[in-house]
């Protein structure tokens, strides 16, 4: 299905940058769109064009089985398959989106050191602390499915890392920085990409 996959894949380009971007525009006068993190070469930057990489890939899978360039995966070419595959694309894109609109103005896409934006907590933000990526993920699974190959494959794992890297070494220091104990508390209680998995250690006398 890699028309399909195609299509899906720019409506969730449409809706995650798009949109998005457009209505923080007429929100705030600013696009959130912040650009790669770190020096060039370091690993903050490394997880910046691992993502632009993995967004390229979202693309290039369904075109390379267009072009006939790299043939699907045959066991994982069915119609169950698909099926679930275009669920997993639909919940992932809609909860991106949901996420995103969800952080109001303190929505970004990267970093600016200077800025100080509310602490968002509320929402899916309630179960875990970077739904959007969560989401994104799991889109993005969904979109492998809808044409399972090489590149697909390549994606959604240059996907997961740069998501790590851009967590751990850009986006939980600078809220640590920015908002300090009640972003410790909050990520003490409230697991990374999923419920209760990858909390940070309480602040020094916070109750268990």
């Amino acid at each position: 299905m890699p028309i399909v996959a195609l299509v899906t894949a720019a409506l969730f380009f449409a809706l995650a940058f798009g949109l998005r971007g457009w209505l923080q525009w007429r929100r705030t006068g600013s696009t959130g769109f912040r650009g790669i993190s770190g020096a060039v070469g370091s690993a903050e930057w490394l997880g910046g064009m691992l993502f632009v990489a993995a967004m390229a890939g979202v693309v290039l899978a369904p075109v390379a089985v267009l072009a006939g360039l790299v043939p699907p995966w045959a066991g994982l070419d069915v119609p169950p398959v698909r099926a679930l595959g275009l669920a997993l694309a639909a919940g992932g894109i809609a909860g991106t989106f949901w996420a995103q609109l969800d952080m109001g103005d303190s929505w970004r896409i990267g970093v600016d050191d200077r800025e100080r934006t509310a602490l968002v907590t509320g929402g899916p933000f309630r179960f875990v602390r970077n739904p959007i990526y969560t989401f994104m993920t799991i889109g993005l699974a969904g979109l492998a499915l809808l044409t399972p190959n090489t590149i697909a494959a390549a994606t959604l794992v240059l996907l997961v890392i740069a998501l790590e890297l851009q967590v751990r070494l850009v986006e939980e220091p600078y809220l640590l920085r920015a908002h300090g104990t009640p972003y410790r508390t909050y990520a003490a209680h409230v697991g990374r990409f999923l419920p209760a998995i990858g909390r940070l250690t309480p602040p020094e006398g916070a109750r268990p």
